[in-house]
């Protein structure tokens, strides 16, 4: 088999290994040296606290629980975004990129205002929005919301109507449609933007501390105990908590990309 030459590839890989090696591997590395160096036992310990365990679970089932409902009503707004034209279009695309832009920090103090007691949406609602469980849900899934609708829209703009079309002439219905033949073909990205949406939402902590209440064993999440650890001077607490938190979403990553290779090579046999 004969080589292609390719001008630019060696300085071009180059870049690339050494630009990825000090973003991504050099701190993973001294993150796993660090917790290598901690003392004996402070896995155990921290795994036995109650607190540790009870802010953990409810990082992975909320951030969980902000991944699916972004799963569904973010398929939905990158259907309508794709599919249909309407005044706004472009202004509304735009607006799916702000929690990109904007600071944490700042959505959760925008979120607290707009759903607390006195806030424009929360006056109006029979039950509290902020400062419990479903607080922090909301602003997981309002900083990772973006991750879904963007996995979706470069398939759904070339997925071909032809498959619809004919779909419909066989005499399917749109329900049949839209489970045979448009969701085989949007798996692979339902899965990536769940998997990225699930892998922001656990790391979030700008937005959530504004607007959970930081009740231990309640509305704590991770994230900020890690903090909290930092500030007691615990680092091997610290780094351990953030050793973890790095390997749930490394497994979580690893098993949504063998998914997607099963189902996106069986896609294209």
């Amino acid at each position: 088999m004969t080589l292609v030459r390719r001008p630019g590839f060696a300085l071009s890989a180059g870049i690339t290994l050494l630009g990825g090696t000090l973003m991504i591997l050099l701190p993973l590395a001294a993150l796993a040296l660090k917790a290598g160096h901690a003392r004996a036992g402070t896995f155990a310990a921290l795994l036995g606290d109650p607190r540790v365990r009870t802010a953990c679970l409810f990082s992975l089932g909320a951030a969980l629980a902000a991944a699916l409902f972004n799963l569904l009503w973010g398929t939905l707004l990158a259907w309508v975004l794709v599919r249909y034209p309407f005044p706004g279009r472009r202004l509304a695309d735009a607006l799916v990129d702000l929690p990109f832009a904007l600071p944490t920090a700042v959505a959760g103090l925008t979120l607290a205002s707009l759903y607390g007691p006195k806030g424009w949406i929360g006056r109006l609602l029979p039950f509290p929005a902020v400062y419990n469980q479903l607080g922090v849900v909301l602003a997981l899934s309002f900083v990772s919301l973006p991750f879904v609708v963007r996995s979706l829209q470069p398939v759904l703009e070339e997925l071909p109507r032809d498959l619809e079309e004919a779909a419909a002439c066989l005499g399917a219905s749109r329900w049949a449609t839209l489970r045979r033949v448009v969701l085989p073909q949007l798996l692979p990205a339902l899965l990536s933007g769940f998997a990225l949406s699930f892998a922001r939402a656990v790391g979030e902590y700008g937005s959530v501390v504004f607007i959970s209440g930081n009740l231990p064993f309640k509305t704590e999440i991770a994230p900020l105990l890690i903090v909290v650890k930092l500030e007691q001077y615990d680092y091997d607490g610290a780094v351990a908590l953030a050793v973890v938190m790095l390997a749930v979403s490394l497994l979580v990553l690893l098993g949504v990309h063998l998914l997607h290779r099963r189902f996106g090579g069986a896609r294209h046999v």
